[in-house]
């Protein structure tokens, strides 16, 4: 029996034009990445016109994106009751993180439990004062990874170019598809993608759709719990409207209240500012970056494929550094962001590398393989200390930079590899289940307050430039 999807292909399976097309989409991408995603500012000769009568059609190149950001609904709710289908299963108001005693983080609350004001990042002594008839269960990051490794299975089978953003969240590409579905509109082909993942996953999504990334997630956010947004190419401006500067993806607390500080709140607030003003006030790469976002510009390219070879993070300081303890309180910093990193894509690193700038533009780097793959700050920020205490002891004069990054990236429930090597001095700390819990625990307060909510002790109070790759 024939498909909608092979029916709509002349007969073809849809898996079998994925093969062949998915290299082509990837090397449209990179070209469809100008350098600052500017269509108002691009020649006009790259965007050609079909003239009347003209029976050449515009290349995959020259059309609006199609790009959907599937976001599932209470993922971990979701998880822990097809986990445990006669208690939590059973339990219409469920709290995933923490323990009945009231200890611990809420990782994620049922739909029904939430206008009780339950919500994640919040401790679970207070959700159950808010909502004392919830059942609490642990989180099932086991079985949470597995499935999101079935999402990203079953989505490799129905779109050319598949993104996992985050254990719950991906992006795909369906540029260029209409014509293996005979013109299926884009909501349209959301609500086949969603209906397909609920029969083969089980897992319910919400769909948002749009020509930018950024639009796209907003969009699905929107469309919560189980729908789909999509916004039409032409209508990413009017879309932003509806925004608060704080709901824009990757603007955090300490800019939204800078934004305030000049009476600017929503993006209506922020859209009367001319580009050269916001370069002004927050320098020229944020100031840009924010005149774009409020207006639903976003070239950032869905990239085919989850797997990184390395996650790292850099700072590069305004004013030479010069003693150690300044530089170990700096690491702090950069071992959280990429710890968190690693967690958010539930990867785990065997390799930490330190990499040193000094005054004079010479660059060093260390690097040091440990005994099972770690994920917690705390041990990526051991190691990355005891490297840098090598470079320093080996040369030591004033640094320009610092970087940590980690590499030998596997699935955070892969099975730990035991050595038939003792261990030496040398090697660092085993990461403890309790380490991995404190970071989890971290990330949790981080999403749900802000990333000033829980600082290190030792981080410095200074801004610096940043630059995360």
């Amino acid at each position: 029996m024939r498909t909608p999807a092979r029916e709509a292909c002349g007969g073809m399976p849809w898996a079998h034009l994925l093969s062949s097309y998915r290299d082509g989409r990837v090397a449209i991408n990179e070209r469809r990445a100008t350098p600052r995603g500017r269509p108002d500012l691009q020649p006009s000769e790259k965007t050609p016109m079909s003239t009347p009568g003209s029976s050449s059609l515009p290349t995959p190149e020259d059309r609006p994106r199609r790009i959907l950001l599937l976001d599932c609904d209470a993922f971990f709710v979701q998880v822990a009751r097809r986990m445990d289908p006669e208690g939590a299963g059973r339990a219409r108001l469920l709290i995933v993180g923490g323990s009945s005693s009231g200890r611990g983080v809420v990782t994620s609350a049922s739909y029904e439990a939430r206008p009780y004001g339950v919500r994640s990042g919040m401790p679970t002594a207070r959700a159950l004062r808010l909502c004392p008839d919830a059942t609490v269960v642990p989180v099932p990051r086991s079985a949470c990874t597995e499935r999101s490794r079935a999402i990203r299975r079953r989505l490799r089978t129905l779109a050319p170019v598949v993104q996992a953003a985050s254990i719950d969240e991906f992006y795909l590409d369906l540029t260029g598809t209409e014509r293996l579905f005979r013109g299926e509109s884009l909501q349209a082909s959301a609500e086949r993608i969603r209906k397909d993942l609920l029969e083969h996953t089980g897992i319910s999504v919400s769909v948002g759709g749009a020509t930018a990334r950024m639009v796209a997630k907003l969009a699905a956010g929107r469309a919560k719990p189980a729908g789909v947004h999509i916004v039409p190419p032409g209508g990413e401006g009017a879309f932003m409207e509806g925004f608060e500067l704080g709901q824009i993806p990757g603007v955090g607390p300490k800019l939204a209240e800078s934004l305030a500080r000049r009476g600017l709140r929503t993006v209506p607030d922020l859209l009367p500012v001319s580009e050269a003003w916001l370069v002004r006030w927050f320098g020229e790469t944020r100031g840009r970056w924010l005149w774009e976002r409020a207006r639903g510009i976003d070239p950032t390219p869905v990239v085919d494929g989850e797997e990184r070879k390395s996650i790292s993070s850099e700072r590069t300081f305004r004013e030479d550094v010069v003693d150690d303890p300044a530089l170990e309180r700096h690491l702090v910093q950069l071992a959280l962001s990429v710890g968190r990193q690693l967690r958010k894509k539930g990867l785990r690193a065997r390799t930490v590398t330190l990499k040193l700038r000094d005054h004079d533009f010479r660059t060093r780097q260390a690097s040091r393989t440990v005994e099972g793959a770690v994920e917690s700050d705390r041990a990526i920020r051991e190691v990355a200390t005891e490297l840098l205490s090598e470079l320093r002891a080996r040369r030591r004069v004033p640094a320009r930079l610092l970087g940590v990054g980690v590499s030998g990236l596997r699935e955070g429930d892969a099975p730990r590899q035991l050595s038939l090597l003792e261990e030496t001095e040398a090697a660092p700390p085993p990461e403890t289940e309790r380490d991995r819990k404190l970071s989890h625990l971290g990330d949790a307060l981080r999403d749900r307050f802000g990333d000033e909510a829980l600082r290190p002790g030792r981080v410095l109070e200074d801004d610096p430039e940043d630059r995360e790759d």
